[in-house]
C-alpha cells in the first residue's frame, strides 16, 4: 500500500484533530514565499522590494 502525499496527510491531519486556523496560516506563508521567490529570481524584484 501506497504512502499518502504529503499534502493528503496534511488534509488528514487538519480533518482528524480540527486545526482549521492552520489552513489561512498556511496560504499566507506560501503566498510570501512565492513573492519572495518571484521577487528574486525577476525584473519584478525592483518593484516588490520597497513592500519588504
Amino acid at each position: 500500500m501506497a504512502r499518502p502525499s504529503l499534502v493528503r496527510e496534511f488534509w488528514l491531519f487538519l480533518r482528524h484533530e480540527k486545526k482549521w486556523w492552520m489552513i489561512p496560516l498556511l496560504l499566507v506563508l506560501l503566498l510570501l514565499g512565492g513573492l519572495m521567490a518571484l521577487s528574486a529570481s525577476s525584473p519584478l524584484g525592483l518593484f516588490l522590494y520597497p513592500l519588504w
